[in-house]
């Protein structure tokens, strides 16, 4: 049988959880709809999912259609849980995306189609609640075309929108010849030539396009009355692309999904790209670890015992170190990308009892295992423990979380946006080895300056590479990394090339009695203790710059409330960019998105509609706010030497 692990993305309310309850009963996995609403859908499995009506973690579910096995992965669609579609992403040979022929394209609907371009992953699109009172499938056909710029196919047209009789008429093949042809110059050759191409012929040009990514195909129904489903199913199975990888190759897999069993053991969800993977069989994991498979249960129709295929999905047991995002085995495809942008708040997390700090700290450590995006920052001069996020929603889950799974009942302060530092001019700054003030068997020299708009932190060489022992030169690339994460405000410095301009070490030393001896040789602790008081002076002399996270918006509102909007965007600090009638864009602080969405439905009367991404970070304007910074403080060289200092 063929594998096709197929992802359903939708903005939050699409009815995309619905749209998988349709399916897996038209599968025959269940014999009874689930609701949302009621909370006995199959893929929402957590008890806050059940309450809330969301979907919070990703989840699968494997089901035959065919000759072909489709694993289904049900996603998030509020935003503030973007983290999990963005692991999804990395394992996908297609998607559905769902739209509401109500509501049309929204915000979210936005960001997951570009992403889904932008990595060529194959799409159907499925306009779902063509039963709603207000379902406009036309409209919603052409905002897609004209919102997201797609290359769109309508499979097929609505008799009786908006009642509950609504239904979804399949094209005979013929409506199609116009699209598809765009892309099929030999198509359209023979259609000029005969006046007709045989619908087989034209299905298998559809085909390859979606595959391509050059079209879309539509299709329209309603995940509650189950019309259009069984058309959408044919066309899973027909225009996108099953699982490739060479099962004879390579073990490569990429873990997305890290839950705990019922006896708190860690259970990691992987998907194979190449090789085939068995129980007791080692992988490589990263930072140059081993662990052992010792149970797996994989998911696919038959289902196989003991060992997992390119292509398939699987619950691997044994790996207790992994970490959602782990490449398994040689790097896979699209391995480490970020799809989309990292969270732009920042909250401390208390517990209401001061006894439970130290299960609280557990708690999120867990937590963080299950979504890397939960950034941990412990303070422990202050005893806090500070959380990054994308939004209030994801701030009420984690306390409901917390509660739930491990009794602990905490409270957050006001959520914070993190900034970052940017380098404002070149510094440099060396200290050599048996010089004073350097009490480190090392010499390290290093210049920082600005580097280009999202480069990240760069490490190069100005030294020779045989001047100083690998080990050596690696530790001091991975201490840079490490002390650039609180740069001279506590933010993080981003935007930056560092070079290695000295470097200097005293060979190995030995007694007459063959006993090393550390006080005559340089270690990599010298190293590691040195790097971060030459990356600070050479930061101090450079001088930077903090900036704030900024979003792109486009705000679509009745033409005669403009004049109300306008002035409020300027009070939160939004620099609108382009003005038509009803529509504003612009940049406003991420800081203060939360603000405007509060406001629009009064500025508006309930009919403006928000739809804002990051865009950039730009320098904060006025009093440059600071980070309280956290363990051995570079900047201050007489405590800092205090506390590391090397012992002779």
């Amino acid at each position: 049988m063929h594998t096709l692990n197929l992802g359903i993305l939708a903005h939050v309310d699409a009815g995309k959880t619905s749209l998988t309850e349709r399916l897996l009963l038209a599968a025959g996995v269940i014999d009874e709809l689930g609701s949302v609403d009621d909370g006995s859908t199959q893929t929402d499995t957590l008890d806050l999912e059940r309450r809330r009506g969301i979907t919070i973690r990703s989840a699968v579910v494997s089901f035959a259609v065919g000759d072909t096995t489709v694993n289904l992965i049900d996603t998030p669609g509020h935003p503030d849980f973007i983290a999990e579609v963005e692991r999804v992403l990395n394992v996908l040979d297609g998607a559905v995306l769902v739209v509401s022929a109500v509501e049309g394209v929204q915000a979210q609907t936005r960001v997951l189609m570009r992403t889904l371009r932008r990595l060529g992953i194959p799409a159907l699109v499925f306009v779902n609640k063509i039963d709603r009172r207000g379902a406009r499938p036309r409209a919603v056909l052409e905002e897609l075309a004209s919102r997201l710029a797609l290359p769109v196919a309508a499979m097929g047209e609505v008799a009786g929108a908006g009642t509950p009789e609504a239904a979804f008429v399949p094209y005979g093949g013929a409506e199609l010849l116009d699209v598809v042809t765009l892309h099929d110059d030999a198509l359209l050759a023979a259609y000029v030539r005969g006046g007709a191409v045989p619908p087989a012929r034209l299905r298998a040009a559809l085909a390859a396009q979606t595959r391509a990514g050059l079209v879309h195909p539509v299709f329209f129904g309603s995940a509650i009355t189950g019309a259009g489903v069984d058309e959408l199913v044919a066309g899973v199975r027909e225009l996108l692309p099953a699982a490739g990888g060479d099962p004879g190759g390579p073990v490569s897999g990429a873990v997305f999904k890290v839950e705990r069993g019922p006896a708190g053991e860690k259970l990691a969800y992987a998907r194979l790209f190449s090789g085939t993977l068995r129980v007791r069989d080692r992988l490589r994991l990263p930072g140059g670890g081993e662990a052992r498979v010792t149970g797996m249960d994989v998911l696919s129709i038959p289902a196989s015992r003991g060992s997992v295929a390119a292509g398939q999905i699987a619950r691997l047991r044994g790996l207790d170190a992994v970490r959602v995002g782990d490449p398994l085995g040689e790097p896979p495809p699209r391995a480490g990308e970020g799809h989309f942008a990292p969270p732009t708040l920042e909250t401390v997390v208390r517990p209401a009892r001061p006894a439970d700090r130290g299960a609280l700290l557990l708690a999120l450590t867990r937590l963080a295992e299950q979504d890397p995006l939960i950034g941990l920052r412990q303070d422990d001069a202050r005893g806090e423990v500070s959380l990054t996020l994308y939004g209030e929603v994801q701030k009420e889950v984690i306390q409901a979380t917390l509660l739930e799974e491990d009794g602990l009942e905490v409270s957050f302060r006001k959520s914070t946006t993190i900034c970052v530092e940017r380098p404002l001019g070149s510094g440099a700054a060396v200290e050599l080895i048996a010089v004073d003030p350097n009490p480190f068997l090392a010499t390290v020299g290093l210049r920082v300056e600005p580097g280009p708009p999202g480069g990240g932190v760069a490490f190069r060489l100005e030294v020779e590479l045989g001047s100083l022992p690998y080990a050596f030169m690696r530790t001091i690339e991975e201490t840079v990394h490490e002390t650039l994460r609180q740069g001279l405000r506590g933010w993080q410095v981003i935007d930056c090339v560092v070079t290695l301009t000295h470097s200097g070490y005293w060979a190995r030393q030995s007694h007459s009695g063959g006993v090393f001896d550390k006080s005559m040789s340089s270690t990599a602790g010298d190293f590691r203790a040195l790097t971060p008081l030459v990356v600070m002076e050479a930061l101090r002399r450079a001088g930077t710059v903090v900036c704030e996270p900024v979003h792109r918006f486009t705000l679509e509102l009745p033409a005669d409330t403009t004049g109300e909007v306008l002035p409020v965007l300027a009070r939160l600090g939004a620099v609108p960019r382009a003005q038509g009638p009803g529509l504003i864009e612009g940049e406003i602080p991420a800081a203060r998105v939360h603000e405007l969405g509060q406001r629009l439905p009064g500025l508006t009367r309930g009919e403006g509609v928000l739809d804002s991404a990051f865009e950039r970070y730009r320098p904060v304007r006025g009093p440059a706010p600071a980070r309280p910074r956290l363990g051995h403080d570079p900047l201050d060289r007489k405590e800092y030497l205090l506390r590391v200092r090397r012992r002779v």
